[in-house]
């Protein structure tokens, strides 16, 4: 048997912290390692006992989930931990700087159980949370909250014409297979490109595209 996935799970209300344990411990695969109360211990616990992922709530005293998730992606140790933000708000002006701090996603609080453990399960596999669907409404906020860029159109030079269009393609948020159908070529290809453009953009993973794509002016709201 595989080792279960490792999960911390930070949140400043216990009932919530301990109905995801609850959870969490009761589904064969997955255990929770440690929980904590705010953004600040939640980094110490995640430095000592390394989960693969972690739950963060945004909204903690001392230090916010923000900061927490900036603080963990941007640590030498805790650099693979991943972060899976919680929001009782859809798509919420703190959700995009969490994003921009290296989260690989985001769950609503009320989210179905089933649906908590496989976006555990998935962004434990290195993948980002936000189906097509999601990605298209994430792009469509993020749009409207302009900002000046954090990443310069020059860094996009070292991109093959294909690539730019593949990155054009997931910032309109289309998934590996649609892009696949689009270009007419396989998925396997699609994955290729993708993996090239994280390397080339220094991205952690598909979210990060999208907003690069966006923020550099390769794609606009209009297009």
């Amino acid at each position: 048997m595989s080792d279960p996935i490792r999960v911390l799970v930070a949140d400043d209300q216990a009932l919530l912290r301990g109905s995801f344990r609850l959870l969490i411990d009761s589904e064969p695969g997955f255990t929770v390692v440690a929980e904590a109360d705010n953004g600040r211990t939640a980094v110490d616990a995640a430095r000592e006992h390394k989960p693969d992922v972690v739950l963060m709530d945004v909204r903690m005293p001392e230090m916010d989930g923000i900061e927490a998730t900036k603080a963990l992606c941007d640590g030498e140790a805790t650099s693979a931990v991943k972060v899976l933000i919680l929001t009782m708000f859809d798509l919420d002006a703190y959700v995009f700087a969490a994003l921009r701090a290296g989260a690989s996603g985001f769950l609503l609080k009320d989210i179905p159980p089933a649906d908590l453990l496989r976006a555990v399960s998935v962004v434990a596999d290195g993948e980002s949370l936000l189906a097509p669907a999601v990605t298209r409404r994430l792009i469509t906020e993020f749009c409207r909250r302009p900002e000046p860029a954090t990443v310069v159109p020059s860094e996009l030079s070292g991109l093959t014409a294909r690539e730019r269009e593949v990155l054009v393609l997931v910032a309109k948020g289309l998934s590996n297979p649609e892009i696949a159908r689009h270009l007419h070529v396989s998925t396997a290809t699609v994955k290729t490109h993708l993996a090239h453009l994280l390397d080339k953009l220094d991205a952690r993973d598909r979210i990060q595209l999208v907003i690069i794509a966006y923020e550099t002016g390769l794609i606009s709201p209009a297009r």
